[in-house]
């Protein structure tokens, strides 16, 4: 069995990122999801919408899912790769890069986002219209 392995935030839940968990899917047949936990996303200066288990229980609910696990340190990652026996790490490619010492461990993939879509979009036109 193939495992996939990606990272995120996944507030605010959008058709860009359905078009990443089925991409990502598409690379292997277990795609294990880990999100930022709320108190890691303090420590990245970042605020969710969602709490980390409801964020948890809707990625849970997607169809591509098959696992999700928290995400509360940057360094995590190898020991992740290594303890669940991941093949493909995907991000998007706005992370171009950043990722590449996983190559070490497994095969690296980066994924194009998807156009016209994005959390900070939502929330930047969300706070506009509220601003009116």
């Amino acid at each position: 069995m193939k495992k996939v392995l990606t990272y995120g935030t996944f507030d605010l839940l959008h058709w860009g990122h359905i078009n990443l968990l089925k991409r990502a899917k598409d690379l292997g047949d277990y795609l294990i999801v880990a999100i930022s936990t709320d108190e890691f996303n303090k420590l990245k200066n970042k605020e969710s919408y969602h709490s980390f288990e409801n964020r948890k229980m809707i990625l849970e609910a997607i169809r591509y899912v098959d696992e999700v696990i928290a995400e509360e340190t940057w360094e995590q990652k190898v020991e992740d790769v290594q303890r669940l026996g991941v093949d493909v790490f995907v991000m998007g490619d706005d992370w171009l890069g950043k990722f590449d010492f996983l190559n070490e461990h497994c095969e690296v993939v980066y994924l194009t986002r998807t156009e016209g879509i994005s959390t900070s979009k939502i929330k930047d036109e969300l706070y506009l219209a509220n601003k009116n």
